[in-house]
């Protein structure tokens, strides 16, 4: 896997995938930027999450659960000095269906934290990831 950043102008950065993609990142106001996109350290939340997000809806969706729809929010805290490494990530699913059962919305997280996302399992190695969820019944 491959990817490239290039530096736009200040603080802002072009960064684009193997599979042709591009994300523009950049800081904030204080930091010289002009807030144009997200920054670096939150597109390595987003990305985590978006692994995480697929293997649960995949893994729901192999087992033929009714899934509609799922959102995950996340809250993260930072080390207060440098480097600002994340010491705690907390993930809290949001999943909506017809009849979910939670006990199998759990096993679909506890597989993808623990055997299938490699970005969490990856960042895992050096700051606690927790989850937690709640099931809603969709329309």
């Amino acid at each position: 896997m491959k990817v490239r950043v290039k530096w736009v102008e200040e603080v802002s950065f072009l960064a684009t995938s193997e599979s042709g993609h591009a994300v523009l990142m950049d800081g904030p106001p204080s930091g010289g930027g002009r807030n144009l996109g997200p920054r670096p350290m939150e597109m390595l939340l987003m990305g985590m999450t978006g692994c995480s997000t697929y293997d649960v809806i995949h893994i729901l969706k192999k087992g033929r659960a009714d899934v509609r729809d799922c959102v995950v929010e996340v809250d993260a805290e930072r080390a207060e000095t440098d480097p600002k490494v994340f010491t705690k990530i907390h993930l809290h699913f949001i999943v909506m269906g017809k009849a979910l059962k939670p006990e199998v919305v759990e096993r679909a997280i506890k597989l993808s934290a623990e055997k299938y996302c490699s970005a969490s399992i990856m960042l895992g190695q050096v700051v606690p990831i927790t989850h937690d969820f709640e099931v809603r019944e969709a329309n």
